[in-house]
């Protein structure tokens, strides 16, 4: 039987709640939702659709608004935004079972409708005409959706056709896929295809979707390996994967990660302490589920130094989330380790960690951004000890780490603290009063 999904997405979210907060309307206020404290230099997490009538590309860094354009900034509201999503979502669920629903985003969301059509009376047009008028309403949000006869379909309706409809609402069958969406450019427009596979595909001859099915498969798989079994399907329109199996689907490797962009340039000291609250805050993550881990990385962003970034050669690629420079390394250091036990103690991994970082960064160059993750976790009754483990120490520290864990749960995540935390460069106090790195 046919299927029909939908792929609803709310426009200009964050900016659109910001507006409807403020009594405006989206549509004619000029707003970007930015965080002025961290100057020109920062991205537009997104902006309001007036901004973008005057050609404003989203996700754009403020010193590239063209000069000329008054508008306001408003600061990123995470907790408010996860709220009027959730309400949004309580909408859904008044016509559609939790099992039907799979959620992308905090703004996007995909529904198999098929069930539905003949329960409501309606196609599946008319329902996300439905769906729109009562999300409009209810929250002054603007919703935008895309209808196709597969998960794949709906989405690239929703991304290159709905844009262009008077109702918001792109419509695409396999057949009208080949019509409209084979000879479209930019590729990168397609869901799933990013200015990297971009550049590979041109180089073998083909610039659009058309153009990717004409290739024999041998040449895609020479080049994409076995990505090119779904890059295949995408050139067709096909795409195999259903609801039930999203819900279905379990992960065959699990991994913690956490990271963040430093707000100055930090020296290596200054950093090396950003990382042990990081690996702190990571040690209580796995206490507190349950978990050990027996691989960690690390990576460390350095900050640009301008002579050696403008001698690199480079491409720029301007898409719908603004510009980015393509051919460019960033400078950084990576490294990962396979541990000799899988642990969730704080003081082995925190030895490991500092290991890496001592070892792979370079203590001459400011730094800018880290990252650390956690991976091959097993349940924690899995751990394993060597002849020379204190079983004690650990348990002890075991204990510590869950008493921390109930403390800040009660009273906040600041309200227990190490004292490198009250270092002047020190990030954690400030990232536990934040939502997705994000002031709430």
């Amino acid at each position: 039987m046919d299927r029909s999904y939908l792929c609803i997405d709310l426009k200009c979210f964050y900016a659109s709640v910001e507006c409807v907060d403020r009594g405006y309307d989206p549509f004619e206020r000029r707003l970007v939702v930015a965080d002025p404290t961290r100057g020109r230099t920062t991205i537009c997490l997104a902006i309001s659709p007036a901004m973008k009538a005057l050609g404003v590309r989203n996700r754009c860094r403020v010193f590239e608004i063209p000069e000329g354009i008054d508008y306001e900034m408003a600061r990123p509201r995470m907790r408010r935004y996860m709220e009027v999503s959730a309400d949004i979502y309580s909408i859904y669920l008044r016509y559609f079972s939790p099992e039907d629903i799979h959620v992308y985003s905090v703004d996007e969301c995909f529904i198999d409708v098929t069930p539905y059509l003949t329960l409501y009376g309606m196609g599946p047009r008319e329902l996300a005409a439905r769906l729109i008028a009562l999300v409009r309403s209810e929250t002054g949000i603007c919703a935008t959706a895309g209808v196709g006869t597969n998960l794949f379909l709906a989405k690239v309706a929703l991304d290159v056709t709905a844009k262009h409809a008077s109702d918001n609402i792109g419509e695409l069958t396999e057949e009208t896929f080949k019509c409209r969406i084979w000879p479209h450019r930019p590729i990168t427009d397609i869901w799933g295809i990013g200015p990297g596979i971009a550049r590979r595909l041109e180089l073998l001859g083909a610039r659009t979707l058309g153009e990717v099915a004409l290739l024999p498969e041998s040449v895609l798989y020479d080049e994409f390996g076995i990505n090119a079994e779904l890059l295949i399907d995408h050139a067709w329109g096909r795409e195999p994967c259903t609801m039930e199996e999203i819900h279905a689907y379990q992960p065959r490797a699990h991994s913690i990660a956490s990271g963040q962009v430093l707000p100055c340039d930090y020296s290596f000291d200054e950093a090396r302490v950003v990382l042990r609250e990081m690996v702190d805050g990571s040690v209580l993550e796995l206490v507190e589920k349950g978990l050990a881990c027996g691989h960690v990385s690390l990576y460390v962003g350095y900050a640009h130094e301008r002579q050696r970034w403008d001698a690199q050669p480079a491409r720029t690629f301007v898409g719908e989330h603004g510009t980015r420079v393509l051919g460019r390394e960033a400078p950084h250091a990576a490294i990962s380790h396979k541990l000799d036990v899988t642990s969730n103690s704080r003081a082995l991994l925190t030895q490991r960690f500092l290991e890496l970082y001592d070892g792979a960064v370079d203590p001459s160059r400011a730094i800018r951004r880290i990252n650390i993750g956690l991976g091959a976790l097993v349940p924690e009754e899995f751990a394993s000890l060597t002849l020379f483990s204190d079983v004690r120490a650990e348990a002890a520290e075991h204990r510590l780490a869950e008493a921390t864990i109930e403390v800040k749960r009660r009273f906040g995540k600041n309200a227990l603290l190490r004292g490198t935390s009250l270092r002047p460069k020190a990030t954690a106090r400030e990232r536990n009063e934040q939502v997705g790195g994000h002031h709430e």
